[in-house]
């Protein structure tokens, strides 16, 4: 492991040279692929230097406390434990950094929510999940794009796609995708009485024409008059566009834009990501057992939290999590959760890598 963290350092100094060189600068999207790679190995660096640092403290104390001088040793005695400790959280934590990194993890996100079993109840909980995504995006100065959405009569969302865009934002989210959960006294209920709602989270990758090659004989696209409100001009001409892609049999409609083409592009956007989407669920059906028990195996029909309002309660079922901060959560409050589940996703992925 230190012969792999060392060679991880000289390239980080290589890297961090190449961009003191203002000749580079001439070259945009060189500066932004060295400043990338740069950005992904600078946390084991950091570590890997602090674990040193550690290592020299831990030998001078040693070496102290084998000295004649009795004072000193028994200071260096007293603060041994303490730093050898340290040293373990550092070894393990170089450990999970050192784990394959997901190719995916830096990509943007291209969320899809849809009410599931709760009709109306169901649908305006899918907007409180929109809300909170939303709001945890900006907290992360991500910027949202909404590719399309289909509203409920009592204002909910029947189901609603939007692309989230900055750094590392499927890292962050890809653990959220599965079923759902809510209980709570829907506003229709006269009697008070908890009903229980579901709805489905879809994160996929944004997928661009290197991860997914679309030929024009697999597809049929059509176009047609956009339905339901819209303004002035959306229900006036044949803006909608509806694409099939014959192989998978997917089929993406979009009609929230005027325009013909840039409703073609979204849904072709939409399109390659489903379709990369299903790559990878192919893949992780093929892996082991053992892969596919961990946090984030991307299997949808995991039911995989539970919002309960009247106790103002969230349990992660794949961590066994429960917090009673839920109208902080919907509020956007997402990171202490996500992190939680990063971890355990990260211990899983050690013990296996490690043969446990």
């Amino acid at each position: 492991m230190l012969e792999k963290l060392a060679e991880v350092e000289k390239r980080f100094d290589e890297l961090s040279a190449l961009l003191e060189d203002t000749r580079i600068y001439s070259d945009p999207q060189r500066v932004q692929k060295l400043n990338r790679e740069r950005r992904s190995l600078e946390e084991v660096v950091v570590t890997f230097r602090q674990f040193r640092k550690l290592e020299a403290q831990i030998r001078d104390n040693e070496e102290l406390q084998r000295g004649a001088d009795r004072e000193l040793a028994a200071l260096a005695q007293e603060e041994l434990p303490g730093l050898r400790a340290r040293r373990e959280e550092l070894h393990q934590r170089l450990f999970v950094l050192l784990l394959p990194k997901d190719p995916m993890d830096e990509k943007n996100v291209l969320l899809e929510i849809r009410a599931g079993t709760g009709g109306e109840e169901a649908a305006l909980f899918a907007a409180d999940l929109f809300r909170m995504y939303t709001r945890f995006a900006e907290s992360r100065r991500w910027r949202v794009e909404l590719l399309g959405e289909s509203l409920a009569a009592a204002g909910g969302l029947k189901e609603v796609v939007a692309l989230l865009s900055g750094e590392a934002v499927y890292s962050t989210l890809k653990h959220e995708a599965g079923v759902h959960r809510v209980q709570r006294v829907p506003v229709t209920e006269a009697q008070g009485r908890i009903h229980t709602s579901t709805v489905t989270v879809a994160v996929m990758p944004e997928a661009d024409e290197v991860d997914v090659s679309l030929e024009d004989k697999d597809l049929e696209i059509s176009v047609c008059r956009a339905s339901g409100p819209g303004g002035q001009g959306v229900n006036t001409t044949d803006s909608a566009v509806r694409i099939v892609h014959v192989p998978s049999g997917l089929v993406v409609q979009c009609q929230d834009e005027r325009s013909q083409i840039k409703n073609k592009a979204r849904a072709m956007k939409i399109l390659r990501s489903r379709l990369l989407d299903m790559k990878l669920a192919e893949q992780h059906a093929e892996r082991t057992q053992a892969r596919r028990s961990m946090v984030g195996s991307g299997e949808r029909a995991e039911k995989i939290r539970t919002y309960n309002f009247p106790q103002n309660r969230v349990t992660d079922h794949r961590i066994g999590l429960t917090l009673h901060t839920l109208d902080r959560l919907m509020d956007g409050e997402l990171g202490p959760l996500l992190e939680a589940v990063k971890a355990h996703h990260q211990a899983e992925a050690l013990r296996t890598s490690s043969g446990a």
